[in-house]
C-alpha cells in the first residue's frame, strides 16, 4: 500500500474535478492520503496573466480540503524561489525520510512529460501516476523508449468536465461557479475578486 501520493498542479484555481479525481486514484492504488502541492512559478507558464498569485492558489488549496479526511497541503513549492520543478520537491521529500514519491499528473501532462525538467532523472526519482479519463487516448507512440514503461501506471479517473479555464471565464463573465469549486473557494475568489478580467486573457 502507497502511504502517501503527490498531486502538483498550478490549482488556479482548485476545483471539483481535482478533488474526485486525486480521490478516485487514491482509493485505486490504495493509498491513505493524498497531498497537494500548489506550485509557486510554474515552469511551463511563467507569465500567465490569469494565474492568481502562488499565495492566493496556496489559500484556495488549503480551504478546498479543510477538514475532508485523506488530504493533506504542503506549501513548499509556493515557499521555494524560482521556477517550480517536481525534481527538486521529489528530491527533498525523499531526503525528509519518503521511501518513493508517487505523482500523479493527467493524460496531457503525460504528452509533455519528456520535456519537464531533467525529465529521464525525474522518472528514476519518482512512480508517476496517470490520471486518464474513460476513453482518453494516449500518445504513447510519440513518448521516448523511457517513457513507455509508464504504460503500466494508468488510472482510469471519473469523467467531470470541469476545468480551471471554464471556472475562470465564468468568474470573468459574472455566472455563477457553485457546484464546480467548494463553497469556501467560491467565497474566496469573490471576497478577493480573483479572475474578474478574465474574458479579456
Amino acid at each position: 500500500m502507497r502511504e502517501k501520493i503527490c498531486f502538483g498542479g498550478t490549482f488556479n484555481p482548485i476545483h471539483h474535478g481535482h478533488l474526485l479525481c486525486a480521490r478516485a486514484v487514491a482509493e485505486a492504488v490504495g493509498a491513505k492520503t493524498v497531498v497537494v502541492f500548489p506550485t509557486g512559478l510554474p515552469a511551463h507558464k511563467p507569465e500567465d496573466a490569469g494565474l492568481a498569485s502562488p499565495q492566493h492558489r496556496l489559500e484556495m488549496c488549503r480551504l478546498a480540503i479543510a477538514g475532508v479526511p485523506g488530504f493533506e497541503v504542503d506549501d513548499r513549492e509556493v515557499r521555494r524561489s524560482g521556477p517550480s520543478y517536481t525534481i527538486h520537491t521529489a528530491r527533498q521529500l525523499k531526503q525528509e525520510g519518503w521511501n518513493e514519491v508517487n505523482w500523479l499528473i493527467g493524460s496531457d501532462m503525460l504528452n509533455v512529460l519528456p520535456s519537464w525538467h531533467q525529465a529521464e532523472a525525474l522518472l528514476r526519482e519518482v512512480g508517476f501516476i496517470i490520471m486518464a479519463r474513460p476513453g482518453t487516448k494516449l500518445a504513447w507512440s510519440t513518448l521516448p523508449p523511457a517513457f513507455q514503461a509508464l504504460r503500466k501506471n494508468v488510472v482510469e479517473v471519473p469523467q467531470i468536465e470541469i476545468s480551471g479555464t471554464e471556472v475562470r471565464r465564468r468568474v470573468g463573465a459574472r455566472l455563477p461557479i457553485d457546484f464546480l469549486c467548494p463553497p469556501a473557494v467560491c467565497r474566496y475568489i469573490t471576497e478577493h475578486q480573483l479572475y474578474q478580467n478574465s474574458l479579456r486573457r
